[in-house]
């Protein structure tokens, strides 16, 4: 994972700023904590998105007198794409009267459907997550799944690989298929489902 990168110089006039690792963030987006966000590079958040980096968990304090620092709370992989008006934020739960959040963790080619509200502990990668679904905390998404628009999947729920998910609660419906989301990624190719997502966030200016 990469840190959080400085902004270049040449997306001054654009709808998105891109860093140098070549993530393209919508200047409308809302970004907290952004010190605790980690990019894998040429990934997207659009516009009325917001990450709150800022729910994060604090180490304590030692007995030798260390600063109380953040850990990461988001950290998204390589050419992953969150849709316009998305809410991602850390799981959280109560423990001896104090809310503890617990750091998020998303893969490498997901997209994340607009209006969607993410608090899942573990995303892996190439998962398709349709408009309009709510992963609640602390459930897990295994590589290759795609929910389906409008899904609400329970707290703690964990979905399978390759499986295909619909309902409110959520049930698995049924599987990919052998091959879903394959292919090269070239130069021109549209993006799909499940596969490389670089031509879809190359294509996004």
């Amino acid at each position: 994972m990469s840190r959080p990168a400085a902004v270049s110089r040449r997306s001054t006039k654009t709808e998105y700023i891109e860093t140098d690792t070549g993530n393209k963030i919508s200047r409308r987006s809302h970004i907290e904590g952004k010190q605790n966000i980690m990019l894998g590079g040429k990934s997207v958040i659009m516009a009325g998105v917001c990450l709150r980096g800022d729910l994060s968990r604090k180490t304590e304090k030692t007995a030798e007198g260390e600063k109380e620092t953040s850990q990461t709370a988001i950290s998204v992989g390589r050419a992953s794409v969150i849709a316009t008006n998305c809410t991602i934020r850390p799981p959280m739960r109560i423990s001896r009267g104090h809310m503890i959040f617990y750091p998020m963790r998303i893969g490498d080619n997901v997209f994340i459907g607009p209006n969607s509200h993410i608090s899942s502990l573990t995303i892996s990668s190439h998962v398709h997550i349709g408009a309009n679904s709510v992963l609640s905390p602390f459930c897990v998404v295994k590589e290759q799944c795609k929910i389906l628009p409008d899904t609400v999947i329970p707290p703690h729920m964990i979905i399978p690989p390759g499986s295909v998910v619909a309902g409110r609660p959520a049930q698995i419906v049924g599987e990919v298929g052998e091959g879903w989301g394959q292919g090269g990624g070239g130069e021109g190719e549209e993006w799909v489902e499940g596969g490389d997502l670089r031509p879809l966030v190359r294509s996004i200016k």
